[in-house]
């Protein structure tokens, strides 16, 4: 599992930040980025490169691999430093605490702000539970470039970051949005409990409403959730309930738009059931909703580039985490995920790369 460990930020020379960014730029079309490029893209000279990329490689930033030529790529630890680092340039964050939530697409940390508030900062993981999958689908002999995880993470936030923007200002209940880069996500800390945890409600009919309301709401604003259940609304001391998780959020014109409805009006309706007993005969369908808002257009209008949504979709369907994982790809996972290399010295990094 991706550990964020920020230790080694706070020493990080800015030489160090160019090598970084110069890997990332490498990646759009290279899945291994040769040292060469490197060079070529930071414009330092190629002994302080190298010297910049053993203490990146040492703190598992980097990832090291010799086939089929000597090449680097970012870890995830690697993306989550370039993301902070522009977050606290911008004045945004000051600091970084603990873990808060963990999924199979994200990481979730508290972060402080100059004023000292608490905010929560989300880290898009895809692909985190698929590296074994990924390797088996690579060809290095015909130079072909398989999914790029960061990418498609980076996606995901930009698509989290829009669909909250729309919401909170439709005057939906969801957490300020404050910020995104990268793969991350910076957002207001909303207080209560979330509802999975739940087990007592002074009114459980009014609640269980508002869930189903919010549904209803949504899909008069032209969007579904697509995961709205007990795991994804927060239930505040004063019963009001808050949204969480728009990664996945579709619009009703999706031509699966009726079946990702009825599961979220499902969902709400099995969790009070089975957590309070009780329920509705009242059947809620996407047809007899009347569409008064076009919010997914203002969210395609906003910036959130639509043609990258099948891309997306389709990483998610291909490579999802199933009950199937075993414990020897969990482990072949963590060691992906945390750098360790393959085929590589981890000793040492040769000064003379050989050229792609």
């Amino acid at each position: 599992m991706v550990k964020l460990d920020p230790s080694f930020f706070r020493f990080m020379s800015k030489e160090e930040f160019r090598v970084l960014t110069a890997i990332e730029m490498g990646m759009r079309n290279h899945e291994l980025v040769p040292l060469e490029l490197i060079i070529q893209i930071s414009k330092l000279n190629q002994s302080l490169v190298v010297r910049s990329m053993k203490d990146l490689h040492k703190h598992k930033l980097v990832w090291h691999s010799t086939m089929p030529y000597n090449g680097y790529r970012l870890t995830y630890l690697g993306y989550d430093y370039l993301a902070l680092r522009t977050l606290t340039q911008r004045g945004v964050i000051t600091g970084v605490a603990q873990k808060i939530g963990v999924g199979k697409e994200a990481d979730i940390y508290l972060a402080t702000n100059e004023k000292g508030d608490e905010l929560v900062l989300k880290f898009h993981r895809l692909g985190r539970t698929s590296f074994r999958a990924v390797k088996k689908k690579r060809d290095y002999t015909k130079g072909r470039v398989t999914t790029n995880w960061l990418y498609l993470s980076r996606l995901s936030a930009q698509k989290e970051f829009a669909f909250m923007k729309a919401l909170y200002t439709k005057g939906f209940p969801t957490p300020i949005p404050v910020d995104c880069n990268r793969h991350c996500v910076l957002m207001s800390r909303v207080k209560g409990t979330l509802l999975a945890n739940v087990r007592e409600i002074e009114e459980p009919i009014a609640v269980f409403h508002q869930g189903l309301d919010l549904a209803v709401k949504l899909a008069e604003c032209g969007l579904i959730h697509c995961d709205l259940n007990e795991f994804n609304l927060i239930l505040s001391d004063d019963d009001k309930l808050t949204m969480i998780d728009f990664p996945q959020m579709v619009s009703v014109h999706c031509s699966e738009a009726e079946e990702f409805f009825d599961r979220d009006v499902g969902c709400i309706k099995t969790f009070f059931w089975k957590r309070f007993g009780f329920g509705t005969e009242e059947v809620i369908t996407l047809k007899d909703i009347e569409q008064t808002e076009n919010l997914d257009e203002e969210v395609k209008a906003s910036g959130f580039d639509f043609k990258n949504e099948k891309l997306l979709e389709k990483a998610r369907k291909e490579f999802v985490e199933d009950d199937s994982v075993d414990e020897e790809m969990k482990d072949d996972i963590e060691e992906d995920a945390n750098g360790n290399d393959e085929n590589s010295d981890n000793d040492e990094l040769e000064e003379n790369e050989e050229q792609e």
